[in-house]
């Protein structure tokens, strides 16, 4: 039962993302926002939607490690695993404002969490209203980055019915809250049942489960050669993922940071540094590139089930 919990959860999780991005896109669209500001903010929370649905989902059942290695892990899946994968299929071209400021405030913000979480080993109410403070700078700064490169919405765009909007938009947030609560009640019933960690499960089952959105936008933007939107939609989610998503769970209630999460942090900074390191002369990733990150994330992934 706890595993047919689980799987119902994330679909309704990947659904209601679906949902909810298609119907705040569409609202937007209807309200004449430029397509490339509906990116930058709608389509990159909207896919980090199930990260947010099950961090606070967790917090708020007292699930602390499973919220923290949640957001870490699937930081780590996007990056090595959605970006590696992406990259075999198609070389990524790297935009330059991605390389030169998201990059970095991506490394910042896992540094920012390792430094909070150190202090106490707990990241706390004030350490929340930060990183939340924090998040709030960043959409201001790629509000004004997107408007510098505004394009006008289509006039000929066949604007969906308003009453269809708001069934998506309602009808994709009760999916993921639902989904939310599913999946932390289904994936720490398994924990127990096999007498494996918090940390463990939300490290691999969960953050691959809620990544599921960022691999199939970043997967299908690489087919379509659409090489940058793929990066841009990694980066964007996992800075999201530590300032929004942690700073609302550790905002909502304190969020204990074990050891095993500060290695997995300090990993995580390690292999965006190295990302940054095989794309800094070209400003792409190549097929050999994405190679040696997938197999990174493959190793990983057994050191943190045997550790």
């Amino acid at each position: 039962m706890m595993y047919v919990v689980l799987i119902v959860g994330f679909v309704l999780l990947i659904k209601g993302a679906d949902f909810f991005v298609e119907g705040s896109s569409a609202a937007a669209k209807l309200m004449k926002i430029p397509p490339l500001i509906i990116g930058l903010t709608v389509v990159s929370m909207g896919t980090s939607m199930p990260e947010a649905s099950v961090s606070i989902s967790a917090a708020l059942a007292g699930k602390n490690e499973l919220a923290v290695s949640n957001v870490v892990g699937s930081n780590i899946f996007n990056l090595m695993a959605v970006c590696g994968l992406c990259s075999l299929i198609s070389p990524l071209t790297i935009n330059k404002e991605t390389f030169k400021r998201d990059f970095p405030i991506s490394i910042g913000a896992a540094a920012l969490l390792l430094g909070l979480g150190a202090i106490g080993m707990s990241v706390g109410h004030i350490d929340g209203a930060i990183l939340l403070v924090l998040f709030v700078g960043f959409l201001y700064l790629m509000v004004m980055s997107a408007k510098k490169s505004r394009q006008e919405v289509e006039d000929d765009y066949k604007a969906l019915p308003i009453w269809k909007i708001l069934i998506f938009i309602v009808g994709g947030i009760a999916a993921i809250i639902i989904g939310g609560k599913m999946v932390v009640s289904g994936a720490s019933d398994i924990a127990r049942e096999f007498g494996m960690s918090e940390n463990l499960i939300g490290m691999t089952i969960v953050a691959i489960g809620t990544s599921l959105p960022e691999l199939v936008t970043s997967v299908v933007a690489a087919r379509k050669n659409e090489v940058d939107m793929a990066v841009g939609n990694v980066v964007g989610s996992n800075i999201f993922n530590i300032l929004f998503i942690l700073g609302s769970a550790a905002a909502i209630c304190p969020v204990v940071f074990s050891m095993e999460n500060m290695i997995d942090t300090v990993a995580l900074i390690i292999m965006s540094i190295l990302t940054m390191l095989l794309c800094a002369k070209t400003k792409k990733l190549s097929r050999l590139s994405g190679g040696i990150m997938f197999a990174i994330y493959v190793a990983y992934s057994v050191y943190i089930c045997t550790r």
